[in-house]
C-alpha cells in the first residue's frame, strides 16, 4: 500500500537526520534494525528529479562514492537522475511500498506530497527564513524532531539527513518590483502550491499556474508578466530573453533532504546506517557549495542580460506578515507558526 493521495491533497514525510556537526537524530529505530540487524551486501537505487548537471544530482553521485568507500563496496548505489524513476509522487510511492527505489534526494518542501506530514508545509511560508542556515537550525530543534518522528510513522518514508541548500525563489518581471505596491495587477506565473499563491494574492498580483515547460512562451506572448523562479532556473530556461528585470527577493527557501524507505532503513545494520548518514551530510555540503557556485555564475550572466533591482525585502515581509495565519491549524498544527518564530530566536 502506498498511502499516496492525489496531487491536490496536501501531505509530507518523515525525517531522522544525523548527529554530526550538521544534523540530528531522533533515536527511533522503530523497534527493529540497528545493532540487531546483520550487515549485508546490497545494491541501492537513488533517485533525483534533477538533470545530470544539477547540484542535487552531483551530490547524489558523491553520496554513492562515499557509501561504496565507507562499506568497502558492500553497499553500492546506482543514481537515477532526471526523473528516470518517475516524478515526486512516483518516487514516494516506491519508497513507501519498498519497491523500485531505495533513496531520494530532494527538498524538504516536497513533504506535503506524503500523507501524514503536512506540518512541513510551513517551511515554504514566504519570507519566513532569513537564510538557509536559519532554516536548518529550526529543523534541528527538538520540536521539529517530534514532528519528523510522527511523519515517519505515518508515511513509511524516512529522511535520514537534511543537508543541502537549494536556490531560493526570487522574482523576474517586465517591470521593476521594488516595493509591495509594485505587485498590484502583476500577472505572475506561480508554482501550484498554496504558499506562493497566497503571497501573490495578498499583494494584489494575479497568480497564474503555468507549467515550467510552457513558461518561456507564456512570458514571450504576454500571457504572464512575471515569474518567481531564481537565477539558476532563469538562465537555464533562457527566461532572461523574455524578461527585463530581476529581483532577488529570496522569498521562499528550501533544504534538501535524503529520503529513504523506512522498511529498508529498519533492516539496515547500525554500521551501515552510520555510513549512510555521514555520506548524506558530506554529499549535502557539496550540494550547498555547488548551488552557491551556480548562483554566482547565473547572477553574473543576468547582470549582463537584464536589470537587477534590489527590492525592499523588509517591506514585503511586513506586508504579508499576517497572511499565512489563515493556514494555522489547517496546513500545519495550530500554533506552529508562533512556535517557529520563537525557535528562530533560539536556533544557532
Amino acid at each position: 500500500m502506498t498511502r499516496m493521495k492525489t496531487r491536490t491533497t496536501l501531505i509530507a514525510a518523515l525525517c531522522v537526520a544525523a548527529a554530526s556537526g550538521c544534523g540530528f537524530v531522533t533515536g527511533d529505530d522503530g523497534g527493529s534494525g540497528g545493532d540487531a540487524a546483520e550487515c549485508t551486501d546490497q545494491e541501492l537505487r537513488l533517485a533525483t528529479i534533477r538533470a545530470e548537471s544539477d547540484p542535487a544530482t552531483l551530490a547524489a553521485e558523491k553520496f554513492a562514492e562515499l557509501v561504496d568507500e565507507g562499506t568497502d563496496g558492500r553497499l553500492t548505489v546506482r543514481v537515477f537522475p532526471n526523473s528516470q524513476i518517475g516524478g515526486v509522487n512516483d518516487i514516494f510511492a516506491g519508497l513507501s511500498a519498498g519497491q523500485e527505489v531505495d533513496l531520494f534526494y530532494e527538498g524538504i518542501s516536497i513533504y506535503p506530497t506524503l500523507e501524514g506530514a503536512s506540518a512541513f508545509t510551513i517551511t515554504s511560508v514566504p519570507f519566513l527564513w532569513d537564510s538557509y542556515d536559519q532554516l536548518l537550525g529550526v529543523l534541528r530543534t527538538d520540536r521539529f524532531g517530534e514532528l519528523l518522528d510522527e511523519a515517519a510513522e505515518a508515511t513509511g518514508v524516512r529522511v535520514v539527513a537534511i543537508e543541502g541548500d537549494a536556490e531560493p525563489r526570487a522574482l523576474s518581471a517586465n517591470r521593476p518590483i521594488e516595493t509591495p505596491a509594485d505587485m498590484e495587477g502583476l500577472k505572475l506565473r506561480i508554482a501550484e502550491a498554496p504558499m506562493p499563491q497566497a503571497f501573490a494574492r495578498a499583494l494584489g498580483a494575479e497568480p497564474q499556474v503555468v507549467p515550467l515547460a510552457d513558461l518561456y512562451l507564456a512570458l514571450r506572448q504576454g500571457v504572464v508578466d512575471a515569474q518567481e523562479n531564481g537565477s539558476i532556473t532563469i538562465v537555464n530556461q533562457s527566461l532572461d530573453e523574455v524578461q527585463d528585470y530581476y529581483m532577488p527577493t529570496d522569498y521562499i527557501r528550501d533544504a534538501r533532504s535524503w529520503y529513504v524507505s523506512d522498511e529498508w532503513w529498519q533492516g539496515l545494520c547500525q554500521d551501515d546506517k552510520d555510513v549512510v548518514v555521514d555520506a548524506a551530510h558530506e554529499a549535502g555540503e557539496l550540494d550547498t557549495a555547488e548551488v552557491q557556485k551556480q548562483m554566482d555564475e547565473a547572477m553574473a550572466s543576468l547582470e549582463q542580460s537584464l536589470t537587477v533591482v534590489q527590492p525592499d525585502v523588509e517591506a514585503f515581509r511586513a506586508a504579508v506578515a499576517e497572511t499565512f495565519r489563515q493556514f494555522d491549524g489547517d496546513l500545519w498544527p495550530e500554533g506552529l507558526l508562533d512556535e517557529v518564530a520563537e525557535l528562530k530566536e533560539q536556533a544557532p
